[in-house]
């Protein structure tokens, strides 16, 4: 059974999906645009919008019963190829020695004019 995973502490979603589910172990995050959840402003600075993103996938898989050190593999959605270095220090600050799988892409468009959206799976041992 599918668990669907919701959390104040995240931004809700905007479309007709949940900000999570759980199943057979693993926990996977929708993409989470740069909303700060103090101001509820979009971050547009690469680097702070970086660490926003990935604050909330943490903040959903942690409600899904996952830790930063679950979390497997990142998919990475960017407006602009060119932020990739700052893009990458914020990551790299982020996850410290946890080294998750990871793609990065840049994107025509994303929500809300976003430069990045993030989404993870995380798995649950």
């Amino acid at each position: 059974m599918t668990k669907f995973i919701s959390s104040d502490k995240a931004p809700a979603a905007i479309g007709p999906y949940s900000q999570g589910t759980r199943k057979n172990g693993f926990i996977f995050s929708s993409g989470q645009l740069p909303i700060d959840m103090e101001t509820k402003e979009l971050v547009t600075d690469p680097a702070a919008a970086t660490t926003a993103s990935l604050n909330n996938v943490l903040t959903i898989v942690k409600a899904g019963g996952g830790s930063l050190e679950s979390i497997v593999k990142v998919n990475v959605f960017v407006k602009d190829i060119n932020d990739f270095d700052a893009i990458n220090g914020a990551y790299t600050a982020f996850f410290g020695e946890h080294k998750p799988a990871r793609s990065l892409v840049q994107v025509a468009a994303l929500p809300k004019d976003a430069v990045i959206e993030i989404e993870a799976i995380a798995a649950k041992d």
